[in-house]
């Protein structure tokens, strides 16, 4: 026969209340993205300012959102990942912006970069919190193919043809879904461990 204490109950409180915080952050990011894909798709593949601007916002976005995420479980000290993905990503929405004034071969390459190192702190990310919270695979997989992503966005800059915002679109389309993924998988677990 198990007994269930009451520090049992308190600790199934805390995980259920990060696994709804979580769960939560993965949706959002998901509709997000799913937004910056039909944004980039309908206006910025046909208007160069919204492309831009859609450029730049989606790694600012990233490091936004890496830092609700990382304040909504024990602070930027408690979870280096994000901490490393936030400062990423903002010099990334930097780099897109004066890469812009160049070509966009080279914003394509800074998308490479900040999409590999990115995925490596995501991937990391999905990996530590597999222990507490399960169903993380969808993330640890987003973040590998972040990797590969980049190291393609890489190559593909040094060759002659001009990529456009359609070249970073799908990229940000699978992100989406693994968000989404995430998100569903998590309210599964959850619901299971509370059955």
């Amino acid at each position: 026969m198990t007994t269930t204490t009451t520090s049992d109950l308190a600790n199934a409180g805390a995980r259920a209340k990060l696994t709804g915080n979580l769960t939560r952050y993965y949706l959002v990011r998901a509709i997000i993205g799913a937004v910056w894909v039909v944004a980039a798709v309908t206006i910025g593949r046909s208007n160069a300012t919204a492309a831009a601007l859609l450029l730049v916002s989606y790694p600012a976005w990233d490091a936004l959102a890496n830092w609700f995420d990382a304040r909504g479980s024990g602070g930027l000290r408690t979870n280096p990942t994000q901490a490393f993905n936030i400062a990423v990503s903002l010099v990334a929405a930097i780099a897109v912006a004066v890469a812009l004034q160049l070509s966009m071969n080279v914003v394509l390459a800074v998308f490479g970069t900040w999409a590999t190192a990115a995925g490596l702190a995501q991937l990391i990310a999905g990996i530590g919190r597999w222990r507490m919270f399960g169903a993380q695979w969808a993330m640890i997989l987003s973040g590998a193919q972040s990797m590969l992503a980049g190291v393609f966005f890489v190559t593909q800059a040094g060759l002659a043809k001009i990529p456009t915002i359609m070249d970073v679109a799908p990229y940000a389309a699978f992100g989406a879904f693994y968000f989404l993924v995430s998100a569903a998988l998590l309210m599964f677990a959850n619901r299971r461990r509370a059955a």
